[in-house]
């Protein structure tokens, strides 16, 4: 039976026909079937059958062309007349594109026996995928056979005949990887391992049922991790130097159990200069993945590459670098933690850099066509109370040049409505107490996150927000105070909601908050008191 390929085009992930290998597998029915040093009768063998696996259909890893072979200590199994399990006496000693298989007990009492070839860790009708499968170069399938790689078979000749040929049926499915990226940081990392959870089952013991000619039984393991690392070229992981997918660079195959599933994908990606080391995490919904079939799945990892242009203070119409950007003719922006740039807005100078407030004791909506996108500060005590926060440590991200970690997962605004069975305008209108209306009054909200990630099946209902930090210093008026000095970047998160409150205003200064997120990883708070002047992140939430 011929290997079928699929390609999915799920709503996170784009899938690619798999670069470099040619998987229409062609029928070799002249290929010589012995394998040298195992292909001789001899006196020996004489209370031996032979089962003859001669085509590269029959083969237990495949190569860059798309052709299967067996590999070194490859067994199968046979009931005999008798009704008893029998291994093969003899396995091949190397990679070998066929093989004469020998098996003791008694045959001949049929024209046809069932083969089974259960994996490198298993016997006789028992299959075991593992959760834990390794990978040690990329584009090659050896560890197949201990991943759980298996088939069934029927094997022909005649009644009283001493051989009896075969082509293995594979009965596990086939995911193959292909990360890539053009965002420089990224392309400077490396690849160690790829972690794919599932709603349901896709590793445990699992039984090769000849009636259904499937696997059968149920398991409970839902996560597969597949390291990628070896030794020389490969010792800190599988490249990911390619602005395309390409399974010569870092192409990586899982063996799972075939069925329906939703998967939650974690690309494991390293900076070995800095040693920061976390997670890209992609989804690909619920869908079938059947028996003996490959699926390329090609993820593009830069999907969480932040410009550094999104610090702001309250409603202004420019960033808080405007002119000054990391990435611009005249950087002076700080990109690392605790470093200070000069040119920060001045009160009552920069007004397109820094609006000043208009008071005293008045709530204000924002103005600018950034901060209307915006939540309000309802809408944050929703997220906060309502949204589930799940602190995540390990997902990766890239700002200015460098790669960080760490930022929370809160369910989408359309999810906390269905969930809470309240409309997405009273959201707006009154706070996750379903009274206060924080535009006009101070209530502060906190919740403390999970650790608890987002399930494959949840997780399309949630949004991630990274860890940004940022410049969470008052300034001076008419002066740069503090504020150039960049904060908590991979530490916490500080985030504008449209609303703003004006208070007290004398000696030329308004004192003026606006409302927001603020969250780390053991707390989530809706923050009444942002002064205006911070340079915090304005970015829309889902």
């Amino acid at each position: 039976m011929e290997m079928k390929k699929k390609l999915l085009k799920p709503r996170l992930l784009s899938l690619t026909v798999l670069c470099g290998i040619a998987l229409a597998f062609a029928s070799c029915a002249n290929e010589d079937v012995a394998q040298a040093g195992n292909g001789t009768d001899t006196e020996n063998d004489k209370n031996l059958t032979m089962f003859v696996a001669g085509e590269p259909v029959t083969r237990t890893s495949m190569e860059q062309t798309g052709k299967f072979f067996w590999e070194s200590g490859d067994y199968i199994y046979v009931k005999d007349d008798d009704n008893v399990w029998r291994k093969s006496s003899n396995a091949p000693t190397a990679k070998t594109a066929s093989f004469k298989f020998k098996v003791p007990g008694k045959f001949g009492g049929k024209a046809t026996y069932k083969v089974y070839y259960p994996g490198k860790n298993s016997s006789n009708d028992q299959v075991v995928i593992s959760s834990s499968q390794t990978q040690v170069k990329p584009n090659t399938t050896d560890h197949f056979g201990v991943s759980g790689d298996c088939g069934m078979a029927d094997a022909t000749g005649v009644v009283g005949g001493k051989s009896f040929s075969f082509k293995l049926d594979h009965q596990a499915t086939y995911l193959i990887f292909q990360p890539y990226t053009s965002n420089t940081v990224l392309q400077n990392c490396y690849l160690t391992k790829i972690e794919v959870n599932s709603d349901d089952d896709i590793t445990d013991t699992y039984t090769l049922d000849p009636v259904t000619g499937t696997l059968s039984g149920t398991g409970s393991g839902k996560q597969i991790v597949l390291t990628t690392q070896g030794s020389g070229a490969y010792a800190n992981g599988f490249p990911l130097t390619n602005a395309a997918a390409s399974v010569e660079t870092n192409g990586a195959y899982m063996v799972i159990k075939p069925g329906t599933h939703t998967l939650k994908i974690r690309y494991w990606v390293k900076d070995i200069v800095t040693n920061v080391e976390g997670t890209i995490t992609k989804v690909i919904p619920s869908r079938g993945y059947a028996a003996n079939t490959y699926y390329n799945l090609a993820a593009n990892l830069n999907t969480r590459v932040y410009s550094g242009h999104d610090y702001y203070t309250w409603d202004a119409q420019q960033n808080y670098w405007s002119g000054y950007e990391w990435d611009s003719a005249n950087p002076t922006q700080p990109t690392t933690n605790g470093t200070t740039g000069s040119n920060a807005p001045i009160i009552g100078s920069d007004v397109s850099r820094h609006p000043r407030p208009s008071g005293p004791y008045q709530y204000h909506d924002a103005a600018t066509s950034l901060f209307k996108t915006l939540p309000n500060s309802n809408e944050i005590s929703w997220y906060v109370m309502k949204g589930s926060p799940r602190w995540d440590a390990d997902e990766l991200w890239v700002t200015m040049g460098h790669l960080y970690k760490g930022g929370i997962w809160l369910k989408k605004i359309d999810q906390i409505a269905t969930d809470e069975h309240v409309t997405l305008a009273h959201m707006k209108a009154v706070a996750a107490d379903n009274t206060t209306d924080l535009r006009n009054t101070a209530v502060l909200f906190d919740n403390p996150p999970s650790t608890t990630l987002p399930t494959a099946t949840e997780l399309p209902n949630y949004f991630y927000l990274p860890a940004l930090g940022g410049h969470p210093e008052a300034i001076i008026y008419g002066q740069h105070g503090g504020s150039g000095t960049l904060k908590d970047v991979g530490v916490a998160g500080h985030f504008w909601s449209s609303s703003s409150y004006t208070g007290y205003v004398g000696g030329g200064l308004s004192y003026a908050s606006a409302q927001g997120m603020t969250f780390n990883s053991s707390k989530v708070s809706f923050e009444n008191f942002f002064e205006i002047w911070y340079g915090a992140v304005a970015m829309p939430f889902e």
